[in-house]
Parts: structure tokens; sequence; C-alpha cells
């Protein structure tokens, strides 16, 4: 059921990234969206026991980075570990945001978002940030879109 769901709604694949205090963490996330042009809302979608979950809720801030087609090594350094025992950051390169999150230099563009609400729903939380930074790192790239096999099916 889950690779059919993916099938019939692509979405794009980013990393979410925080820093809280001297704390940073990222994560890789297919389910972010546009939710409002005024103000300019975005959503993600975190469950409860990830590590992300609890610095994003401590800094009030997160940054989706927008990764491109040929980032899937990226996208699963981010995706395989916990943050809680293993420096995902380690031998990645990043520069920060305006409020401190770290913007990947491979991402394709970023929006830093400041969280406005927090939304229960089933195994997640839905967190609605209003972009505060934002920025076109690459131009013309084309983005790594979710498909279930690439990241659960066998290798």
């Amino acid at each position: 059921m889950q690779s059919l769901i993916t099938k019939a709604v692509p979405t794009g694949v980013c990393i979410v990234t925080v820093r809280a205090g001297e704390k940073i963490n990222g994560m890789t996330v297919a389910w972010a969206t546009q939710v409002s042009f005024k103000p300019r809302l975005v959503a993600v979608s975190i469950a409860p026991p990830r590590f992300t979950y609890g610095l994003v809720k401590e800094s009030g801030f997160f940054c989706i980075n927008a990764l491109s087609e040929n980032e899937m090594k990226l996208a699963r350094h981010f995706g395989f570990k916990s943050g809680r025992k293993t420096d995902k950051f380690k031998g990645i390169e990043y520069e920060n945001a305006l409020h401190g999150s770290p913007i990947l230099k491979n991402a394709f563009a970023y929006l830093e978002c400041e969280v406005k609400d927090i939304f229960p729903s089933g195994d997640h939380d839905i967190f609605v940030g209003e972009v505060v930074d934002a920025g076109e790192i690459k131009k013309d790239a084309r983005p790594l879109i979710f498909r279930w096999d690439d990241f659960f099916g066998k290798k």
C-alpha cells in the first residue's frame, strides 16, 4: 500500500535541518509542501519519536533543503540513521541560514521557516512554518522525486 500511495501522489525529497543551541541535525523527508502564498507558509510532517522533531520544537525553526535528482546518496545518508547516535553532518558541507538552520551546499534551494503551528495527524505531526529566509543555490536543477522502492525496496 505504501508504494502505491507514493506512485499516486509523487513528492519531492528534501532534507529538513535544524539547529537547537549547539545541536544540529537533519532528516530526509518526502512530506513537505507549500501551504499558503500570503503569508508564505510551508508544512513538513515529522514523527514525534524522531530526534529532529524535538530539536524543531526546541528551536522554533527548521530548514527545508530541496534535493536534485542526482543527490540520492545524500538523501539516504540523512535518512537511514538517527542523529541521536550519529553526527550526520560529519564531512557534510553546509552554511547557516538567517536563524542558524544548516543549509546543505548540495541542495538546490532552501527555505528556513519559523514554526507557526503544529498539528497532530496520525503517526506524524505537521509543522507549519512561515518562510523567513530562502535561496536558490543551483539553477535549472531537477528535483529528486520520492519513490518507495528507491529507499525501502530491495537493493
